[in-house]
């Protein structure tokens, strides 16, 4: 089966996005968390609006390749 390939600013946008999670994931609870969850918020709001998503032949139903290719990309896996 052929990769999918996504523009490289929304496979940046979902590094991103994981890497706040992950920082949000580890941070205390309800220490200073309010700028990471705004910019998750953001961030979400950028991806699924995202202009690839309205192009022919692109379906919303690829996210967990999206993830993986960010991943691959030099997102650190939290451990």
């Amino acid at each position: 089966m052929e990769s999918l390939r996504f523009p490289e600013d929304l496979v940046a946008l979902q590094a991103a996005w994981l890497d706040t999670y992950a920082t949000l994931a580890k941070a205390p609870a309800g220490i200073g968390t309010t700028p990471l969850r705004r910019r998750l918020i953001a961030l979400s709001c950028r991806l699924h609006a995202h202009p690839h998503w309205t192009a022919p032949g692109s379906a919303r139903g690829t996210w967990a390749e999206l993830r993986r290719q960010a991943r691959a990309h030099g997102w650190a896996t939290a451990a």
